[in-house]
This record gives structure tokens, C-alpha cells and sequence, in this order.
């Protein structure tokens, strides 16, 4: 039965089919082509597109942007709103909802985008919030399509490092969408809420996933995939120094990736990752703590495994997809 997302909200993919994921990876590939053989789209011509940001983003932004003057759209980056200042969220998407086409949103808590959706009256579209990352997943699976010579449900995806935060709970849910095996490699006290592993078991029955949760580092033989992310996500920069003293086993080093026993394993990071210390962020962690890379060290992240970069620039071609299947001419 053929695909039709237009009109269609992305705001967790619990509300995606995999038939529909496949449908919105298969038109990413299609995009990226297109751009890369220089021919100007027009699927988004005359649409408009409002990108609302509580927090800070590189690719998230120029992605959405990139992605919508590829196609046609003009784009409004919107920071500074009275949305939950003087005027509440359902107000200001009734009001957006009259002026645009799709409306992005990029912060903390998951009732903001839900609320967007439910008032705005067009699609609405999670750039990410402290449950769910959706768009990153697409970007993710596209880049493992790229580099693992195998389908998605063949694939073992390990996610190392604090498994219940927003990027553990959105690739729990893509890879049991997609039938991967996923494990989350954490301490236990880090794994994904049980309520949302059980509801991911359930799809598993369907769709042919496995899901993992283990503590130890033995759970990555075989591996495909290794991934992580930052110990401390935005707003928790207090806990550097519990995380840093419940993670460091999980740091994902080459002696994590010898123990894949698969030479061909790629290393994947949604970015920005602490590697070095080249930043405000990593100098400061290297003074209080004597460590000079956390999630990852730097020898992985140069490394022929990683295609951290890969997967960043597929970040653009995804969310090109959403939008044009969403609200696109086609």
C-alpha cells in the first residue's frame, strides 16, 4: 500500500510504521542524489517554515535550514517569541499555525512540541527534546544503510553511555521499529524506563527486534554499530562528576571496539562529542577531573570506524525528507 505522510506530525517515532520509515529513508537517498548531481528541488516551493529553538543547535538549525532553501521554502528562526512568557504555548501555535506551513521545535520538555501539534494545525516536527530525538534516528539509519553491508534488521546497534536519555530512547524505538537487535550497554541504574522497554518489546514481536539491556562490556561482540553520546546532556551540567564516575567504564575506546571482534564496526555519535580538549567544555573537564576525552576518546573519533561526519551531513538529507513528505509538492 502506498505511503502518505502529508499532513502528518513527526513528534516520536512510536507513531511511525516501519513501512513509513522505510518510506522516509528511501526518499532521503532520492534527495541526496538529487543534490549531489547539482539539480535544484522545488518541492517546497512557496512553503513556509518556522523554526522555534529553546535550545542551542549547529546541525539541527542548518539542516532545516540547508534542507528547506534546497527545496524552495523560506524559513523563520524564531528565538526570541513570548511563547510560555506572555502568551502560552496553545495561543502561539494557533497563531504560527495561521502563518506557516510546518513549524520545528527544538527544547526541553515533550509537552511543548505535543502541545504545538495538537494547536497548530499543520505538521509540527521534533528537532529534539529531553524524551525523543526522532529526526537524529533517521539520520542514523541512513548512515548505517550507507556503511554496513547488511539490511537494518540484520544489523546489532550498541548504544554505551546513559542509556534513558533522549538519544537512548529514540534508537531503542527506531531499531525495534526497524527489527534490529539493540542493546544498551549502561549501568543499570541508566537503562531506558521499563515501561518504555516493555512497549518496545511488544513492536519487537512484530517487527523481528531484540532488545538488550546489559552492564557488561562483553554485550558488544559482534557488533555493527557502536554508539554514543554525551555523559551530561543540556541543563545537567551539574552531574559531570557522577557521570563521569558511573560512565568511564563505558567509554567507548578501542578496547571497546576490539571486543566487537568486527573489524568492519563503524563508531557513530550524534555531535557535539567531547574527544579532545579543543573546547571550553573539555578544558574544563581535563582541570577538575584530569581527563582529556569522555564518551569517546580521540583515537576512535579520527579513526577509519567513525562516520560521525557522514552522519551529520545526513542529518540535512533526512530532515529534507520529512518536510517534503509532510508538506512537500509532491
Amino acid at each position: 500500500m502506498p505511503v502518505n505522510l502529508r499532513g502528518k506530525h513527526l513528534i516520536t517515532l512510536k507513531d511511525f510504521t516501519p513501512e513509513e520509515i522505510r518510506y522516509l529513508l528511501n526518499l532521503s537517498q532520492d534527495l541526496k542524489a538529487k543534490k549531489r548531481a547539482g539539480i535544484k528541488g522545488d518541492l517546497l516551493d512557496h512553503k513556509n517554515i518556522c523554526l522555534i529553538f529553546e535550545k542551542t543547535s549547529t546541525r539541527t538549525r542548518c539542516a532545516f535550514e540547508v534542507a528547506a532553501f534546497d527545496e524552495g521554502a523560506n524559513v523563520t528562526f524564531l528565538t526570541n517569541s513570548q511563547m510560555g512568557k506572555k502568551e502560552s504555548v496553545e495561543d502561539t501555535a494557533k497563531v504560527l499555525g495561521r502563518f506557516y506551513d510546518g513549524i520545528e521545535f527544538r527544547g526541553f520538555k515533550q509537552e511543548t512540541v505535543e502541545a504545538l501539534a495538537e494547536y497548530a494545525g499543520v505538521p509540527v516536527w521534533n528537532g529534539l527534546t529531553d524524551m525523543y530525538h526522532p529526526t537524529q534516528i533517521l539520520a542514523d539509519f541512513l548512515t548505517i544503510m550507507e556503511h554496513v553491508d547488511k539490511p537494518l534488521n540484520k544489523v546489532k546497534f550498541v548504544y554505551a553511555g546513559d542509556a534513558r536519555n533522549n538519544m537512548g530512547n529514540s534508537l531503542m524505538i527506531g531499531a525495534a521499529k526497524m527489527g534490529m537487535h539493540f542493546v544498551a550497554l549502561a549501568p543499570k541504574s541508566l537503562w531506558p524506563a521499563q515501561e518504555l522497554v516493555d512497549e518496545m518489546n511488544e513492536v519487537a514481536k512484530y517487527t523481528g527486534a531484540k532488545i538488550e539491556l546489559s552492564e557488561s562490556l562483553d554485550a558488544v561482540e559482534n557488533a555493527d554499530v557502536i554508539y554514543t553520546d554525551v555523559w551530561v546532556s543540556m541543563g545537567e551540567e551539574h552531574l559531570f562528576e557522577e557521570r563521569i564516575n558511573m560512565l568511564k567504564p563505558y567509554q567507548v575506546n578501542m578496547d571497546m571496539l576490539s571486543r566487537t571482534k568486527n573489524d568492519n564496526v563503524i563508531f557513530m555519535h550524534c555531535l557535539p562529542a567531547f574527544h579532545d580538549i579543543m573546547t571550553d567544555v573539555g578544558k574544563d573537564i581535563q582541570e577538575k577531573f584530569g581527563l582529556e576525552s569522555m564518551e569517546v576518546t580521540d583515537e576512535v573519533f579520527r579513526s577509519k570506524h567513525s562516520v560521525v561526519f557522514d552522519e551529520a551531513e545526513n542529518r540535512m538529507h533526512t530532515i529534507k525528507a520529512v518536510m517534503v513528505a509532510t508538506i512537500g509538492n509532491l
